[in-house]
C-alpha cells in the first residue's frame, strides 16, 4: 500500500466515522498536532484517541475530507485537502482548504501536523484554479487523486 493509499483510508474513516478504517492506518503512539487557534488545537494522541476523536468531528460537523495533492518523501508524505462541512445551525456546506505532513513508521501514520484556520465560511487560496487543476470543489467533493468513496471491502 501506498502512502496515498494510506492517507485516502485515513480520510475515508474520518469522513465516515469509521473507527476501524482510522485504526488500521496509524500506530499506536501517534500524534496529531494542529494549527492554533482552531477549534480543539491541543494536540490528539494515540491510534484510539485519534479515532474517536475524528468520529465525534464528523457526527458533529458532518465533515468530509479529500487529498487533492501530494508530495511524497521517503517516510513522509505532504498534501493539500479540502474539508466540506457544515458550520452549526446552517444547511449550507462550506469548504476549509489546508496542508498536513504526515510522518509514516512501519508502512503506518505515525505523525501528522496540520495547517489551516477553520472557519464558519469558506476559506480558500484567493484566484486558485481549483476545478481547473483538478481539486475538489463544492459542486464535486473528490478530486483526481482521491474519490472520497473508496471502497474497501474485501
Amino acid at each position: 500500500m501506498t502512502r496515498l493509499d494510506t492517507i485516502r483510508r485515513y480520510y475515508d474513516g474520518c469522513s465516515t466515522g469509521d473507527i476501524e478504517l482510522m485504526r488500521g492506518t496509524l500506530t499506536d503512539d501517534v500524534v496529531h498536532y494542529f494549527l492554533a487557534p482552531n477549534p480543539g488545537s491541543a494536540p490528539v494522541r494515540g491510534r484510539e484517541h485519534l479515532a474517536r476523536y475524528w468520529r465525534k468531528v464528523h457526527r458533529v460537523i458532518d465533515a468530509r475530507w479529500i487529498v487533492d495533492h501530494i508530495v511524497e518523501g521517503a517516510d513522509e508524505a505532504v498534501i493539500e485537502w479540502s474539508m466540506f462541512w457544515r458550520p452549526e445551525g446552517t444547511p449550507e456546506r462550506v469548504v476549509t482548504r489546508g496542508a498536513e505532513w504526515f510522518v509514516f513508521s512501519g508502512g503506518l501514520i505515525s505523525e501528522i501536523r496540520s495547517y489551516y484556520q477553520q472557519r464558519e465560511r469558506s476559506t480558500e487560496l484567493d484566484g486558485f484554479g481549483y476545478a481547473e487543476r483538478g481539486y475538489s470543489v463544492p459542486a464535486r467533493e473528490s478530486s483526481t487523486v482521491h474519490s472520497g468513496q473508496e471502497d474497501y471491502r474485501a
